[in-house]
């Protein structure tokens, strides 16, 4: 297991109480499983290799919630162990393998999260299932990023799917800002004459985001790892709907190590695999070199269990809200 320092610097901007967060080995691995973490800290543990050797490894019914960005089987060139070029069949095949792992390690009422293709996610969601879990959002993540394609439609969002293990043990509810006009600052909607109303923190979050930014500028990635990167808006809004802090993430494809990097600054405890690039997430968790996206998200603290009303239904005495145009906002 390499050793790192921690940078001095990233303690100053850290709460204590998510500095000292530790996840212990034994907590999560099998008893009799031999495992050598290629680095542990940071609230988490971080492996090195092939997922299908680690997640096997993991005791079923510890992990809150699993986020996977698998490669997409584009062709595209990550790092020398990774193939991206399989078969339809081989890469459905290979999925269906690590997806029954990571379904297993979930405990009842955790989350599940898979960032794909929609081609990909119509197949393996069914799998998921097959599997036996709950089925609860196609999220499209709005992503203009390649050139059109001759006879098609404009590819213009990836699909997050999200299901559960039963009913959600945790389901935080979040609200975005109120849409404004960035030249006038003057609010885009009207909500059909009922902005008085709206919630004064914003709207519900919908399942299309279109406010996840692509990672470009050098500053929000690293340089050493030039494939894609995912926003830490998006695993922003990952965690806080499906965990509360101290609760458990796993993410069977660390890439840049945003899950880590977000978890991490928002007290949960996290386990990571990551086949090609192991030492670019410990260098991005021990140094803070790379910088979050701004996120103006409002996280309410009622779970799903929770049946306290809203302030405003308390203080008009009224048992239920409104019928209205725009309920559900």
């Amino acid at each position: 297991m390499q050793q790192f320092d921690l940078d001095p610097a990233v303690m100053s901007r850290h709460s204590p109480e998510a500095i000292s967060l530790t996840l212990d080995a034994a907590e999560i691995l099998d008893p009799a499983a031999k495992s050598d973490p290629h680095w542990v800290g940071e609230g988490g543990i971080l492996f090195s290799g092939d997922c299908m050797r680690y997640l096997p490894l993991i005791r079923s019914g510890v992990i809150d919630t699993v986020f996977a960005d698998p490669p997409f089987n584009l062709g595209k060139r990550y790092g020398k162990h990774t193939n991206d070029t399989l078969a339809d069949d081989k890469y459905l095949a290979w999925c269906k393998t690590w997806l029954r792992e990571c379904v297993r390690t979930l405990k009842p009422g955790g989350s599940l999260f898979l960032y794909n293709l929609p081609r990909w996610n119509i197949p393996l969601g069914a799998f998921l299932m097959e599997e036996g879990l709950t089925f609860r959002h196609w999220i499209a993540i709005e992503m203009k990023s390649c050139l059109p394609i001759e006879g098609r439609l404009y590819p213009a969002h990836y699909g997050l799917l999200y299901f559960s293990k039963g009913k959600p043990t945790t389901f935080r509810k979040i609200r975005t800002p109120i849409l404004t006009c960035r030249h006038c600052g003057g609010e885009i909607r009207d909500y059909g004459g009922h902005r008085h109303a709206m919630h004064p923190m914003g709207v519900n979050l919908m399942d299309v985001w279109g406010d996840i930014p692509p990672v470009r500028h050098a500053k929000f990635k690293s340089t050493k790892r030039p494939a894609n990167a995912l926003s830490t808006k998006l695993l922003d809004r990952v965690v806080e709907m499906s965990t509360t802090p101290g609760q458990i993430i796993l993410d069977p494809f660390g890439g840049s190590g945003t899950t880590f990097a977000v978890a991490r600054d928002k007290g949960r405890r996290w386990v990571g695999i990551e086949l090609d690039f192991a030492d670019v997430i410990v260098e991005r968790l021990v140094t803070d070199v790379i910088t979050p996206h701004a996120n103006t998200d409002h996280v309410e603290e009622a779970d799903v269990g929770s049946h306290r009303r809203p302030d405003r239904l308390r203080r008009s005495g009224r048992s239920h809200p409104p019928t209205r145009p725009d309920r559900g906002l």
